[in-house]
């Protein structure tokens, strides 16, 4: 890191929310099982991505309009966000620089940029998905128009990110607090409409025909999020070089990532299902919007199944909101040294939000398109991640594997496979 570099942090006050990811560590725990909670906490903020609102409308139109036929897409697409975020914490640990600020210091300015720019465009994609998300859900459940639901979204947000510098457990507890939210009303539903035998068959790979694979490439891009790529790397930074503390750091965190992804992937699954037990085996098929999911849980399940969704849909919301904005702030710090007041990066990504919705478009097809566009932004991330944790001079003992980098370059032919097909279905038919 330079002299310039640590002078720009310096400015800024300790702690502050303009300064992503330099907060001061909070006071150790007291007690067995409190230490124990205090380390569920990166990988319980990265893990809010992946049940942000765009999950919601791709899992749900996914289980409505093919059944549990893409079930194993969730499966899959849990399995290697495990993985990613695990190279990702790993190579804050070993380095003590998060993903953007390697690439600074390694990339030619052009090409800097260019990873910057995408990357920008990725967490603008990602904001869209999470404040159309809040909005729709403050609709369905005060009656809320969607342009005010799209500002109280943004607004809530950014009081969420003002937990973070009282000490950063405090806004890791309300994450995870909202994702046991969201997983609990999706098990209340899931166990309302019964089990089904034929889960166990969308377990198996399988597609029907050019949209399907567009869901899939929507649940993807709803499940291994870019910008908290970038974010879990800035939030597992160490100044250690102690490679015994490094192997047990990197072990406790691969438990972490386990544990909280689990609950993300499970809250996902029984989305899916949930709108397959309801929605398809009851013929209702084209049950492909949120407030169409909302109404027909509620004449299907009842009420409570209804409102369990909506609350659901409203935490993800405003948690991943907070989590895309931090997310934004560490991206910019990293690759230009850079950083903006809060408000005015919120208020950036609340225009093409709002412009959206006033065009008119659903908000539940612009949720699916968003988590698609989503996709094609992985490999720009995880390119550069896999070549820094290659690196044994960058990494030392915590290096990657042979084995571990073919899972990886393995993960990204496989995005890219989708990519290209969605490229080039629409000129070949």
């Amino acid at each position: 890191m330079t002299a310039n570099a640590s002078a720009s942090r310096s400015a800024a006050p300790p702690g502050s929310i303009d300064q992503p990811g330099e907060f001061p560590a909070p006071p150790r725990p007291a007690g067995r099982w409190a230490r124990r909670a205090a380390f569920f906490g990166p990988a319980f903020v990265v893990s809010m991505a992946y049940v942000d609102p765009g999950n919601f409308a791709t899992n749900t139109a996914a289980g409505a309009t093919y059944g549990y036929l893409l079930l194993w897409v969730i499966l899959v697409a849990n399995v290697i966000a495990m993985f990613i975020q695990y190279l990702s914490a790993k190579l804050g640990m070993a380095t003590g620089r998060s993903l953007p600020e390697l690439c600074r210091e390694t990339c030619g300015r052009p090409l800097t940029l260019l990873l910057w720019g995408q990357a920008e465009i990725v967490a603008i994609a990602t904001d869209l998905a999470e404040l159309i998300g809040g909005a729709v859900a403050l609709n369905l459940l005060f009656g809320v128009p969607l342009i005010p639901g799209v500002l109280i979204t943004a607004a809530v947000s950014v009081l969420l990110l003002v937990l973070a510098p009282q000490g950063r457990h405090r806004f890791e507890m309300v994450l995870a607090g909202m994702l046991l939210i969201i997983l609990g009303g999706f098990l209340y539903q899931a166990v309302d409409a019964g089990p089904s035998p034929e889960a166990a068959a969308g377990l198996l790979p399988g597609f029907a025909g050019a949209e399907s694979v567009l869901l899939a490439t929507g649940i993807v891009g709803a499940t291994v999020m870019p910008h908290v790529i970038y974010l879990h790397s800035a939030l597992t930074r160490s100044t250690t070089r102690d490679p015994t503390h490094q192997a047990k750091a990197l072990r406790r965190t691969r438990r972490e990532i386990v544990v909280a992804l689990s609950f993300a992937g499970l809250a996902n699954m029984t989305m899916l299902v949930t709108a397959a037990a309801v929605f398809h085996r009851g013929g209702h098929t084209g049950t492909d919007t949120l407030h169409e999911a909302y109404s027909g849980l509620g004449s299907l399940l009842g009420p409570t199944a209804a409102i369990t969704f909506a609350v659901a849909l409203l935490a993800a919301g405003l948690a991943s909101s907070s989590v895309g904005t931090y997310a934004g702030q560490i991206i910019m710090e990293g690759f230009l040294r850079r950083r903006i007041p809060l408000i005015v990066r919120r208020a950036a990504t609340l225009v093409p939000a709002a412009g959206i919705l006033l065009a008119g478009m659903e908000p539940t097809r612009a949720l699916i398109l968003s988590q698609a566009a989503l996709s094609f932004g992985i490999p720009f991330a995880l390119v550069p991640l896999i070549i820094f944790t290659s690196r044994r001079k960058l990494m030392g003992t915590l290096v990657n594997r042979r084995h571990t980098t073919i899972a990886a370059v393995t993960a990204i032919a496989l995005i890219s496979a989708l990519n290209l097909f969605l490229l080039a279905e629409p000129l070949f038919g």
